[in-house]
């Protein structure tokens, strides 16, 4: 399975692909897409969407997975990275790819960081699996797009899609769920 890792940014967004082979997990690409600082939040999602949208044709992964938001002291701040995850999902959405979403917390615990470690160790952590050498990956974004990637890849079997997956699939994993909780909310049949 291919997977297109997104750490999504406004001004900076990572991506890393990874890729399962025989249990092995193999490093494909990563990379940045940079956006002019100064220009207008609306020409900049433009270009995060139209960079996003070709690594997808290039990749051709079969699931993207995206670094959830995490808590922000600036409102704005959480409002623009939203912003930039809506990129990231519809790019994914219009070629019809699976969406999965992880909490940042999770993603570093997935390649063996701790929640206080910073960008540095789940960089090491990076290289370490996918056999890297630390000027290869440049920008801590893509580190951390290819750890989203890692993260799916190793928690992914379990993963409950997001909205934008395609209909099939979301009705599975929707009738898995209810399966589960069914014990706690069914009344017994009368015998």
């Amino acid at each position: 399975m291919r997977v297109l890792g997104v750490d999504p940014g406004s001004r900076f967004m990572g991506y890393g692909v990874v890729e399962e082979k025989r249990g092995r997990l193999v490093h494909v690409g990563h990379g940045v897409i940079k956006v002019d600082e100064s220009a207008p939040l609306a020409f900049r999602l433009k270009e995060l969407h139209a960079g996003l949208s070709a690594q997808l044709a290039i990749f051709r992964p079969e699931a993207v997975a995206v670094e959830g938001l995490f808590t922000f002291r600036n409102a704005r701040s959480a409002l623009v990275l939203g912003h930039a995850r809506g990129v990231a999902l519809l790019a994914a959405a219009q070629v019809s790819l699976p969406v999965f979403e992880y909490a940042p917390a999770k993603v570093k615990k997935s390649v063996g960081a701790g929640g206080a470690d910073g960008k540095d160790a789940v960089a090491r952590m990076v290289r370490t699996f996918l056999q890297l050498e630390a000027k290869d990956l440049g920008r801590a974004d893509a580190s951390d797009a290819l750890a989203v990637a890692l993260c799916h890849l190793n928690h992914g079997r379990a993963a409950v899609p997001t909205a934008s997956t395609a209909g099939k699939k979301r009705k599975g994993a929707a009738a898995l769920l209810a399966d589960r909780l069914a014990p706690s909310y069914r009344r017994p049949e009368a015998g």
